[in-house]
């Protein structure tokens, strides 16, 4: 009798130990090293009465959110459940991944036996779960190259709705509208800056319009020039680029006739802006009348500048302004007051038009300003000494500016040194000429010489 008692003791224990490990089942890890993603033979033969393959088949159908439970699993294995699954696997809605092994980290045999006993639960974790972990495990494993970043195109301004025009953007937006005026022949305006000889031998006139080079080749800047067999002024070439050359840094309009996008290089002519301007100004309209007429005040521009003469250009049509009918008063030297590029206003005397290719202009500036000679000339009394500038000797006779603004004449000087021009003299009045609006005298000496 003892010996039963024995036995059937020895019995009990075993189901017991059987009924614990079937409900503990749960708790044994399950090493990462074997590589299988499900349970073991032996762990299937220590519940008979469990129907694993039902269970697989469930948990790779559902969602990780929402895991199916089978209708073999007892209370007691569910409460078994809540005990040893860790926080993750009781709410599957937290990613796992990334909490697992996040970007970064060494993943190395020493961090893959090192894991945290949450992330090692072995036949509750979905198998989704362990997907991304395999996933995220392979990205970390990878070695983090070096990401270049690059700048904003965008300039950063100190206000808000500001923009910085760079030298690219502003040359781009120049390029832009001398391509829209190539395709309007519109008429455009720019400073003469240089002339170039050409390997072939012609010659090139450089204007810049906006800081871009416009070329325009001699026999499209019109000058034209009527040879005379009495004088010998030189060749027509040679005379045309003296001509040219006086007319640096003055106001040119054109009209482009080609361009390269490539190299961004434009030719252009100026005879064809200068015709359209004359078609525009001087031919009769509809009702007969000119733009350009007879004792009309005008703007012209300056073109070149000489001692005694300077060349202007009205509205397509260049004309010669004499000194003489430049200021009342009377000039030295015409450089002294005009100088090229710059702007003043005529009165035109007559136009002559027999084409539009042949029109004459003449002007005067004088006719514009006030007459003030004979103002200035009731200051100056007889025997009165005053100082002035000679701004001019003609055979033997000097001609003298007076400070007082008055035009005198002298004759005679008792200096032992002969006077010259824009020299200071000391001037005395012998007579009043109010027919011509002059002084007439003698200089007494000379103060100070222009040498």
């Amino acid at each position: 009798m003892p010996r039963k008692a024995k036995t059937e003791e020895t019995v009990v224990t075993e189901e017991n130990i059987l009924h614990e490990d079937d409900m503990e089942m749960e708790n044994v890890p399950v090493p990462e090293k074997t590589g299988m993603d499900e349970e073991s033979p032996d762990t299937l033969s220590v519940d008979a009465g469990t129907d694993f393959s039902a269970a697989e088949e469930s948990a790779e159908t559902s969602t990780p959110a929402e895991p199916v439970p089978t209708d073999e699993e007892s209370a007691g294995e569910d409460a078994g459940m809540e005990e040893a699954l860790p926080e993750e696997t009781a709410v599957p809605d937290e990613p796992v991944s990334k909490e697992t092994i996040p970007d970064g980290e060494d993943t190395g045999p020493a961090a893959k036996t090192t894991g945290s006993p949450e992330t090692s639960s072995g036949k509750n974790a979905s198998k989704p779960a362990r997907k991304r972990t395999k996933a995220s495990t392979a990205k970390a494993e990878t070695p983090d190259t070096p990401v270049k970043k690059t700048a904003p195109s965008s300039i950063l301004t100190l206000s808000a709705d500001a923009e910085v025009e760079t030298p690219e953007s502003r040359e781009d937006t120049i390029w832009h509208e001398l391509q829209n005026a190539y395709r309007t022949r519109k008429i455009l305006t720019g400073t003469l800056g240089g002339i170039e000889k050409m390997e072939g031998g012609g010659t090139i006139a450089v204007v810049y319009y906006k800081e871009m080079r416009i070329v325009i080749p001699l026999a499209e800047m019109m000058i034209n020039l009527v040879e005379d067999a009495a004088h010998d002024y030189g060749e027509l070439v040679q005379r045309q680029n003296k001509i040219l050359g006086n007319m640096l840094g003055c106001e040119i309009d054109f009209i482009i006739k080609g361009l390269d996008n490539a190299s961004r290089s434009v030719v252009a002519s100026r005879k064809d802006a200068m015709y359209k301007k004359r078609q525009i100004f001087y031919m009769p309209d509809a009702n007969e009348i000119s733009r350009v007429c007879e004792d009309r005040i005008v703007q012209a521009r300056v073109i070149a500048v000489a001692e005694k003469v300077v060349r202007v250009e009205i509205f397509g049509t260049e004309c010669s302004i004499l000194a003489r009918d430049l200021s009342w008063d009377w000039m030295g030297d015409a450089t002294e007051r005009f100088h090229v590029g710059e702007q003043i206003l005529v009165r035109i005397l007559s136009v002559k038009l027999h084409s539009l290719e042949d029109i004459s202009v003449k002007a005067d500036v004088k006719s514009e300003n006030g007459n003030t000679s004979k103002e200035n000339l009731s200051k100056c009394k007889i025997q009165g000494k005053y100082a002035g500038t000679v701004t001019d000797i003609h055979k033997g006779t000097v001609f003298v500016r007076l400070h007082i603004g008055v035009n005198a004449v002298a004759h005679s000087c008792y200096d032992n040194r002969l006077p010259g021009k824009k020299d200071e003299v000391s001037f005395v009045v012998t007579r009043i000429d109010s027919d011509r609006n002059v002084a007439v005298g003698l200089i007494s000496r000379i103060i100070k010489q222009n040498i």
